[in-house]
């Protein structure tokens, strides 16, 4: 039976970087520094900006799992899209928490602590761990989700259709979204180290 290793057996073309799904990160990347202006020009008025600002992160938001889903079923999985896709989604929700911060509106020590876990976690992967893969940590796709939820109601100016309870939601959620982001990080980190023991 031929195989990639037969002499003659011609090897698959490796996957062009231009393709749809790394495309549709560049573009997430792009709508980046629109929403961050949107945010910040409405300076916390709740206005129609605001409310343009929350709907485009919301877009780019879902569209993240759309890249990946299409890049593994039609194999198109590159290194550019592996390197592009977490900056994609840490430009995104650095620049709404930090937008958050600014307008005063999210205390600056949760930015602070979700950006060093994100930021921190993401270099220390390409740094230290290119060689081989790490589990990822238990929790983690629940992290990513409540993080987004978090963002996308303290950027929706809800309170000022169903009244100033919401806020009290907005506490809670992000409340337990810094909660799973700290505690998935140090998951991370033991496994990682729990591996690194096995080598």
């Amino acid at each position: 039976m031929a195989t990639p290793d037969t002499p003659g057996t011609p090897v698959p073309a490796a996957p062009s970087n231009w393709n749809v799904p790394n495309l549709i990160t560049v573009v997430r990347i792009l709508l980046a520094p629109l929403f961050i202006w949107m945010l910040l020009a409405d300076a916390g008025h709740d206005g129609a900006l605001r409310w343009w600002a929350a709907a485009l992160f919301v877009v780019a938001i879902a569209t993240d799992g759309v890249d990946g889903a299409i890049a593994r079923r039609r194999g198109l999985v590159t290194d550019l899209g592996k390197l592009l896709d977490p900056i994609a989604d840490k430009v995104l929700t650095g620049g709404a928490l930090v937008g958050l911060s600014i307008l005063g509106e999210l205390p600056w020590w949760v930015t602070i602590v979700i950006l060093v876990r994100e930021v921190g976690i993401t270099v220390f992967r390409f740094a230290m761990l290119s060689d081989r893969v790490i589990p990822a940590s238990r929790g983690g796709k629940l992290k990513t989700i409540l993080q987004s939820v978090a963002i996308t109601l303290a950027l929706t100016p809800f309170w000022l259709l169903l009244g100033d309870w919401v806020h009290w939601v907005n506490g809670i959620t992000m409340t337990l979204a810094v909660i799973l982001t700290v505690y998935t990080g140090l998951d991370y980190l033991v496994s990682a180290w729990r591996e690194n023991r096995k080598k």
